[in-house]
């Protein structure tokens, strides 16, 4: 399966050798790296190179765009990569190489992808330097015709193809994982490489980014916690909208000399994480710091800016009740109620063992509420919880997986801008009012009053539907009776058959024995004999 693959293996292990990543990874920290390493140092354009200066950051532009949405993800988790490759890897937020000018206004100019006319007729200025160059598109400055300031988003050009076929490699190594390791299996990972699959050929389209920073906008109208641009124009190729002040949420030494709280900042930035996902059930889930700003023209109050709207999470009603009602439980130390809550919810199966499910959801989750979020390693929880499901044979639900990664991204980034930010204090009120909010009766009566004029134009269909379900009723007893009486006849066709061999036995053995006593006669007996058998075979 995986040789299918074999040109694209060697090419990734080329460009690992080419920038000596093996000099990159924490073997002390995780000495099963060493094989890995020892791979790469073998390869002939390894040999008597020393590493090249951002090493890690030009191997992952070269490798590509999946690969440089893994160094944006592991960006923000000091706690996990040493703090050289943390600083290459934060350059891949918005410092990977631009393409080519020309490409981008060829881009903006198309006819059928992009705005379909001149950049001289569409914008009064256009600056040709990326103010920002990422993984799927780089930024350009410019001014519309009434003066407005903008940025010009143009995706980059050929790199669907790629990004296919390093999914296809991903799928395979996923189907391979989960054909021999319980926990891939229990994580769906074939569903959650496919769905990402999805979502990054999604960011591919900038008119879906557009639709979604629109709804995203519209649901923080008037709001003093973030401010979303507008966006003026876009198609599949060029967005082009409103241009903001503010910097990357990275950049904490500049909150510092403005006097901003940065302990405020760290609470209203998770306030707009756990609004997203509950009030909205509409959240950013590619919350690396590239695209998470915060303005720099406000005096005390900042407000967040939302950028980069092409990856949102959405989640079921039914998965947002159970999410909300699994942290509080955490919260309060209640691992009972969380049990009941996951075997409810259908993630585990009937015959668990609860009390030792139990007993290690309190080994592995009581530290996330016992310690500030600086010790906690959040990511080293998620999967001691995915050994859980492992031992215990749960099954997350695929679309959880998108919120565990925003999760880890959300945390990364509380570490960076406040390390002694309380998660789980600013989160319990929030969850416990949306969770009232949720089971409050009377919001659920006004909700089917709401609803009654379509229950009852819903009614008028009721007299067909009792109809049709006594005809399919009434058929399938007549199929019923038929497979009845079909199995009565095939039981006495069995006894049937079952004499007749009782006779062709008794007739065999007398035609046998008349023979061996009569030899004059034995040839008619065989030949009586040879008849009882053919006549069984046949009959």
């Amino acid at each position: 399966m995986l040789l299918s693959h074999r040109k694209r293996l060697f090419e990734l292990w080329r460009i690992a050798a080419k920038y000596r990543l093996d000099t990159h990874l924490p073997i002390e920290e995780a000495p099963q790296l060493k094989k890995i390493a020892r791979l790469i140092k073998s390869h002939p354009a390894a040999i008597g190179k020393k590493p090249k200066e951002l090493g890690v950051k030009l191997a992952l532009e070269e490798m590509g765009t999946l690969f440089l949405k893994l160094g944006q993800l592991l960006s923000t988790r000091r706690d996990l990569v040493p703090p050289q490759v943390i600083s290459q890897l934060e350059l891949l937020q918005d410092k990977v190489k631009p393409f080519d000018i020309d490409i981008a206004i060829a881009q903006i100019e198309d006819s059928k992808k992009g705005l379909g006319k001149p950049v001289a007729e569409l914008f009064a200025r256009f600056d040709t330097k990326p103010l920002a160059a990422a993984s799927i598109a780089q930024v350009h400055t410019a001014a519309l015709p009434d003066g407005r300031e903008v940025v010009v988003k143009v995706t980059r050009p050929d790199i669907r193809e790629t990004i296919i076929q390093d999914f296809e490699l991903l799928r395979d190594l996923a189907k391979w994982a989960s054909d021999r390791v319980e926990a891939a299996r229990a994580v769906h990972i074939i569903d959650i490489v496919e769905d990402y699959r999805q979502i990054m050929l999604n960011e591919l389209d900038l008119t879906l980014e557009a639709g979604n920073t629109t709804k995203m906008r519209n649901n923080f109208i008037g709001s003093n916690m973030i401010y979303v641009p507008e966006v003026y124009e876009a198609n599949t190729n060029v967005m082009v909208m409103e241009r903001i002040t503010g910097v990357p949420i990275s950049h904490t030494h500049v909150f510092d000399e403005l006097g901003y709280d940065r302990a405020r900042l760290a609470e209203k930035g998770l306030t707009i994480f756990f609004t997203q996902v509950f009030r909205d059930n509409f959240f950013h889930a590619d919350m690396h710091p590239g695209n998470v700003f915060v303005e720099t023209t406000a005096k005390t109050d900042p407000r967040y800016i939302g950028l980069d709207c092409a990856i949102m999470g959405e989640l079921s009603k039914d998965d947002q009740l159970v999410v909300a009602r699994m942290l509080l439980a955490v919260m309060n130390n209640n691992f009972t109620g969380l049990v009941d809550i996951v075997y409810r919810a259908g993630w585990i199966p009937p015959d668990t063992d609860k009390h030792a499910l139990m007993r290690d959801m309190r080994r592995t989750i009581s530290p996330m509420v016992q310690k500030p979020i600086n010790e906690i390693d959040f990511a080293g929880v998620l999967m001691q919880i995915l050994d859980i499901a492992r031992r215990h044979h749960m099954s997350i639900p695929p679309q959880l997986m998108l919120l565990l990664k925003t999760l880890v991204h959300v945390e990364g980034l509380g570490r960076d801008l406040y390390p002694d930010l309380d998660i789980w204090s600013l989160a319990k009120p929030i969850l416990t009012s949306w969770v009232k909010e949720q089971l409050d009766p009377i919001r659920n009566l006004q909700h089917i009053r709401q609803q009654l004029p379509e229950l009852l134009l819903s009614s008028t269909d009721l007299p067909k539907l009792v109809d049709k379900g006594l005809q399919s009723l009434a058929s399938a007893g007549s199929r019923q009776e038929m497979q009845l009486r079909e199995m009565q006849q095939l039981r006495a066709d069995m006894l049937n058959d079952r004499r007749n061999d009782w006779i062709a036995l008794a007739g065999l053995a007398i035609s046998i024995g008349v023979a061996t006593q009569v030899n004059w006669f034995a040839p008619i007996f065989y030949f009586i004999a040879i008849c009882f058998v053919i006549w069984r075979i046949f009959r």
